[in-house]
């Protein structure tokens, strides 16, 4: 009876880990967007990333030294932490289910640390110095413009490395101006979201939504950013770590799970808050 209970469970846990880690990369969508940066063994539990400030130049005069200009940086702190979870599993669950434990774990525990990790990132997003919109209206293309606009002439380049990330009860808002009879429906963008739900790219960056971004407190407001990669910052120290522990009384194990990150703002510059309300949520 001991290979037809969990006795071998821990047998198990390289396909729950990497079960786990698959659906925690396929499911964040905010760490693909931000600046990564990972810490080894020993290295600490901060991670210090130096900002340097634009410099300028200037014009020259033939014959004249050039002046020495002192370039001082600052820099961004991202403290790990640890995030977790646990659920129990009993022997008669592993040997009766007709679905696959392992993998059902896996992806729960996936699921769990890509939401959480996208959450503390999202949950930056009101902390940005400059951005669009005060909370009170609908978003619409015009407003997305200028905050690109915005972020432009902060002078990063808006066609690389950027992206614009909004609760899907504000992009509603979005793709019901985009494709109204005032706003051109017979255009790509429009057709795009008529036909597939989703916007795709609106001034020249990618639009992504994602039910990971907290409810500001009000109902219908949820702040959403375009960003830059600079903007934001994620430390992993550890990606998950899975383990066991045998209960008897239980006749089962506990399977714990849990992640080390910091994530923090890097450059307030490098990113324009989207502070909108849905019409469609009072």
């Amino acid at each position: 009876m001991a290979a037809s209970t969990t006795t071998t469970l821990n047998d198990l846990l390289p396909s729950i880990v990497a079960e786990a880690l698959f659906v925690a990369n396929e499911r964040s969508i905010m760490r693909g967007l931000v600046r990564n940066y990972s810490l080894g063994q020993g290295q600490g539990k901060t991670v210090t990333v130096p900002i340097y400030p634009k410099s300028t130049a200037a014009a020259l005069t033939e014959g004249t030294p050039l002046t020495n200009t002192a370039i001082s940086t600052s820099g961004a702190t991202l403290t790990i932490a640890e995030v977790g979870l646990m659920t129990s599993v009993t022997d008669m669950s592993m040997v009766s289910s007709s679905s696959n434990v392992v993998a059902d774990i896996g992806r729960l525990f996936g699921e769990a640390i890509a939401r959480k990790m996208d959450l503390d990132l999202t949950a930056l997003f009101g902390s940005f110095s400059a951005g669009v919109g005060d909370a009170t209206t609908a978003i619409t293309a015009a407003k997305i413009f200028e905050a690109v606009a915005k972020l432009r002439a902060e002078g990063y380049d808006t066609t690389a490395d950027c992206a614009i990330v909004l609760h899907p009860m504000i992009a509603y808002d979005l793709k019901s101006t985009i494709t109204s009879t005032f706003a051109a429906p017979a255009s790509m963008i429009g057709n795009s979201a008529l036909e597939n739900g989703y916007i795709g790219m609106l001034a020249g960056v990618p639009v992504y939504e994602t039910s990971n971004i907290a409810n500001t407190g009000t109902a219908g407001d949820y702040n959403g950013a375009i960003i830059h990669r600079d903007a934001l910052g994620l430390a992993v120290q550890a990606d998950i770590n899975i383990e066991t522990q045998r209960q008897a009384a239980l006749r089962g194990w506990d399977i714990v799970g849990s992640a080390r990150y910091g994530v923090g703002v890097l450059n307030n510059a490098a990113a324009q808050y989207l502070q909108f309300d849905s019409s469609i949520q009072a």
